[in-house]
């Protein structure tokens, strides 16, 4: 069986070293919210009867605030200035 999403954001909050309070922060950079309860529920053991599965969204918002975090806000595109010299 592979990773499940679970295990996919447990390995990159180790590896990137973030808390829970760098995730909430990370999350609100594409306006999804997200509590540290609800990240304590994601990170706990398959088994705890408070366990919860990270859902494709949650996965897919956390890794598109990331990527702004890491790298920066996307540059805005100049279309405007080359249709105007035309």
């Amino acid at each position: 069986m592979g990773l499940t999403n679970n295990d996919t954001f447990k390995k990159l909050r180790v590896a990137l070293k973030l808390r829970d309070d760098d995730i909430v922060q990370i999350c609100a950079l594409v306006d999804f919210k997200v509590t540290k309860s609800e990240l304590g529920a994601i990170f706990r053991n398959e088994d705890h009867p408070k366990y919860v599965e990270c859902g494709d969204q949650f996965l897919r918002n956390f890794l598109n605030g990331l990527v702004i975090h890491m790298r920066g806000p996307m540059p805005k595109k100049k279309t405007s200035e080359k249709k105007s010299e035309e």
